[in-house]
């Protein structure tokens, strides 16, 4: 007879899991030590997502405390994996926020306090009393911090034309075939190397909520984006060098010789595949 109750015992989960899935009373648990899921960077959207988990405490009280551990564990994890994911983003080619952080304590410190903001977008509670969260962090926040301030009324050392009326919204460059490495810090460059567009354009509002480009992968999404409004500039870039963009001449004076005071306003999308 036990050897019957045992059997009936162990088919019913083998059946569900040969299916694919779970039985509905039991979904899956965090547990504790397991790696969270990835952390990732939406260059389209501009924001850092990650994901955190965190395992009742088994010595707590009662239910309701063991799930605030684990909430307070979740929170932690996922700041962790923020933290990682934050590091290895390019600034410009050869160098990542992590560099960064190792030469400046000041910068380290603002950068970590800008992650422990996350925003909260989803979470899940599980019947152990676990927790997982899904958070996210602007993009513009972390470009903000490891850019240079811009300099008086926009502009830096890539001087902008701000004559004549504007003919366009924004620039959209073409990049696909390209080896583009995505970062906070692209620069638009001449032939001969000259910076035609980088972060030191931005206005210092743009810096704050927009930074310096958005990565997309199809050219007709990037066209029809808000992000370069009805009537971008569209420019094809004739070589890259990690995430510095190099426009040919004739592109060149379509972007130089026209009004394109909306640089200063971060409205730049780089198409890449």
């Amino acid at each position: 007879m036990k050897r019957l109750v045992l059997a009936l015992v162990v088919a019913v989960p083998l059946g569900a899991f040969a299916q694919g899935k779970q039985p509905p009373s039991a979904p899956e648990k965090p547990k504790a030590g397991a790696q969270a899921p990835a952390a990732s960077v939406n260059w389209e959207g501009q924001t850092i997502k990650a994901t955190g988990s965190g395992a009742p405490d088994m010595k707590a009280a009662n239910a309701a405390q063991a799930r605030l551990g684990a909430e307070k564990a979740a929170k932690m994890d996922a700041f962790r994996n923020l933290l990682e994911q934050v590091r290895g983003i390019h600034v410009s080619s050869g160098k990542t926020v992590g560099d960064v952080m190792g030469q400046k304590e000041e910068l380290r410190g603002r950068v970590e306090g800008l992650i422990r903001g996350y925003k909260i977008t989803a979470k899940r509670y599980f019947s152990d009393s676990g927790v997982e969260l899904d958070v996210e962090v602007p993009l513009a926040g972390i470009s903000a911090a490891v850019n240079a301030p811009a300099a008086e009324g926009g502009g830096g050392s890539a001087s902008l034309n701000t004559s004549g009326e504007a003919a366009n919204t924004g620039l959209v460059i073409d990049a696909r075939g390209l080896k583009v490495t995505p970062a906070l810090s692209p620069r638009v460059l001449s032939e001969d190397g000259k910076a035609v567009y980088s972060a030191e354009c931005l206005s210092e509002a743009a810096r704050k909520t927009q930074g310096v480009a958005s990565y997309f992968q199809s050219l007709d999404d990037a066209r029809k984006s808000a992000l370069v409004g009805e009537k971008p500039l569209v420019v094809k870039a004739s070589s890259a060098n990690g995430s510095d963009l190099v426009l040919g001449s004739e592109d060149l004076k379509k972007l130089v010789a026209a009004n394109n005071a909306y640089l200063a306003e971060g409205r730049v999308a780089i198409v890449t595949n």
